[in-house]
């Protein structure tokens, strides 16, 4: 048969598919998300998210150190505290959970880059991500007290906050207040396209923010809407925002290649708790082979358009790369 062009050309070999692949990505693009809890003896594992922990200030020294050694360095810190109250006052307490996590890390380990997650949830009796005002979340009053947080991180040690709460104007009024006291370099990862969606569900497990009452609808998003995330995104960047993340990955690649294509920011991608449970119970049913799929699930979200990849795999995807499996 008389074929011109032909594609199979260039797959024969593992060392030619590698030179022409189009999707890239190297371990400087993997972020870690870790829980720090107060009030425990010693690290917990995840029911709801098997081989993640909530550590103590003593585990995540050492999970720092693993991750470090994999080649990953950089961490989200989620912090889980031992009292809740209605205003959430351990999220943005200088001696709270995670700003002693990020102080001990930095002590440690300088070359660890810490982002904090600026939210409301995990501290809040309430469960929600903001102060309440009757059951509704007052979206103005919650500004004053995410940018308190965001101030505190970055108090602490946090090279970069990343606010996940969804109201309104939050990434101006962090910019405002880390501005003003001389935080000018910070950056901001804004979560600027948030689902309201079902693959949270271990999350809320493992940091034990899962609402009293009602949902969080009203100001994480509806997963039918591509064209209000790029409205999100577009306003969190005039807002001051550094980076946009989208959040989950796994279902919504085409939304990560729409924001992509509006911004010049560098575009992240979240792959939360229930895209890791998925592949961690399928592969011990012995349904999937979990390298194959975690390796797979991060080339559809860089390939989607994502520079940047939060993923409890980070270690794992680490050391895929280092095997050529990925990357």
């Amino acid at each position: 048969m008389e074929l011109t062009t032909r594609p199979r050309r260039l797959r024969r070999t593992e060392q030619l598919r590698r030179m022409v692949r189009e999707t890239r990505m190297d371990k400087s693009s993997l972020i870690y998300p870790a829980f720090v809890a107060e009030g425990i003896r010693e690290r917990e594992e995840i029911s709801a998210m098997p081989g993640q922990y909530r550590h103590t200030l003593d585990t995540i020294l050492t999970q720092t150190e693993t991750l470090l050694r994999a080649g990953v360095d950089k961490m989200m810190l989620f912090g889980i505290p031992a009292e809740k109250d209605p205003l959430g006052s351990q999220a943005y307490c200088s001696h709270g959970i995670v700003q002693r996590a990020m102080t001990a890390i930095k002590e440690r380990f300088p070359e660890m880059y810490l982002i904090g997650d600026v939210c409301m949830c995990e501290y809040t009796s309430h469960g929600h991500c903001g102060i309440l005002k009757g059951v509704e979340v007052d979206n103005d009053t919650t500004l004053q007290y995410l940018a308190r947080i965001a101030l505190s991180q970055v108090q602490a040690g946090a090279d970069m906050v990343a606010p996940s709460d969804m109201m309104d104007g939050r990434v101006g009024a962090i910019r405002r207040l880390l501005d003003e006291q001389g935080f000018e370099e910070v950056p901001i990862m804004s979560y600027a396209v948030k689902y309201a969606s079902s693959f949270y569900g271990p999350f809320r497990e493992a940091a034990g923010s899962a609402p009293a009452f009602g949902d969080r609808r009203s100001y994480q998003m509806d997963f039918h809407n591509v064209r209000e995330g790029l409205k999100e995104a577009a306003l969190d960047e005039a807002e001051g925002a550094d980076i946009l993340m989208v959040k989950p990955a796994l279902a919504y690649g085409d939304v990560i290649a729409k924001v992509k294509a509006q911004t010049t920011l560098p575009v992240a991608a979240y792959s939360v708790s229930g895209e890791y449970s998925m592949v961690k119970c399928a592969a011990r049913a012995g349904c999937i082979d979990e390298a194959r799929i975690a390796c797979e699930m991060a080339a559809s979200a860089y390939r989607a358009g994502a520079d940047i990849y939060l993923s409890y795999f980070a270690p794992e995807l680490a050391g895929y790369m280092d095997e050529g499996r990925l990357g």
